[in-house]
């Protein structure tokens, strides 16, 4: 049986031997990466970088820090992400924080920002002017780690959550491109005003009857974020609706998709003028980004 958290910790311990009790009561717990867990939660609770905690491997935890790592331990054990008991995620190479009404940023939707880039570069170079607009834009991952990367563009994120909106708001002030940032409270991309070369989204697709089987570490999740209907399909529906109103001539549009919906959502984007290229994989090889232009008449 998994170690209980107020069992694993002494203040006799020294900082590596805390690493090693935490590493093994997570590995215990079955949980995916346990070296690297206790090493950021320790890290944390004692404010030590990665050379510290080896510098410092040798110093004795005292009561205080005891106390720290016990609730720490003990919300990892209960499968709360560690990016959630930190506040901090890494996305991009990027640290945004998150809070209780954004989505984990996943490695997975850096496949959006690979594809959405490729967009752009097969336009004309990065340092044009260009307008973006992020859906549903939660932390701000995507239009955060895009403008990163295309120096001259604005961009807008959307959300129906102002305390999301409000970490997007500090997450661009903290990377340096607040100026370039606007974030407004609408559906999608409802209320925004004029054309964008760029679309991006990761809506919620995740059908409604299958969240209660989704691991416990994406269920602290919020729902909202991850509902998208009795088929998953809801706010794609709702971003074909609007893509022609938003998007330029020449824009593009890259929404994130969930295993198997490559086929659903193209199709619904067609139905609504959208031409869809295929989809591309993520690291896993899973159809992961789908991307679509508006079509255009030929004389």
């Amino acid at each position: 049986m998994p170690a209980r958290a107020q069992e694993l910790f002494a203040p006799s311990m020294t900082v590596v031997q805390a690493r090693r009790a935490l590493t093994d009561a997570f590995r215990q717990a079955e949980l995916d990466s346990p070296e690297l867990d206790a090493r950021l939660l320790v890290g944390h609770a004692l404010g030590l970088d990665h050379t510290a905690l080896t510098i410092d491997s040798g110093r004795s935890l005292g009561g205080d820090a005891v106390h720290v790592l016990v609730a720490l331990a003990a919300r990892r054990l209960e499968r709360e992400p560690v990016a959630r008991i930190l506040g901090v995620k890494e996305f991009w190479g990027l640290p945004l924080r998150i809070n209780e009404a954004t989505l984990v940023p996943r490695p997975e939707t850096e496949t959006v920002v690979e594809a959405a880039l490729a967009a752009i570069d097969s336009a004309g170079p990065r340092t044009r002017a260009l307008r973006i607009a992020d859906l549903g834009t939660g932390s701000g991952a995507l239009l955060i780690a895009l403008l990163t990367e295309l120096p001259n563009a604005t961009g807008i994120g959307t959300d129906v959550s102002r305390d999301a909106l409000a970490v997007a708001g500090d997450n661009a002030s903290r990377l340096g491109i607040a100026a370039r940032t606007e974030f407004t409270i609408c559906d999608f991309g409802a209320e925004l005003p004029g054309r964008f070369d760029l679309v991006v989204s990761n809506p919620p697709y995740i059908a409604s009857a299958d969240i209660d089987t989704l691991s416990p570490e994406v269920r602290h999740d919020p729902r909202s974020a991850l509902d998208g209907g009795a088929d998953g399909l809801n706010c794609y529906r709702t971003i074909a609706g609007q893509a022609q109103g938003l998007l330029k001539p020449d824009g593009d549009l890259v929404v994130e998709l969930g295993i198997g919906q490559e086929p659903a959502v193209a199709k619904l984007f067609r139905a609504v003028g959208l031409i869809p290229s295929p989809a591309r994989p993520d690291l896993l090889g899973i159809p992961r980004a789908l991307r679509a232009r508006v079509a255009t008449m030929t004389p």
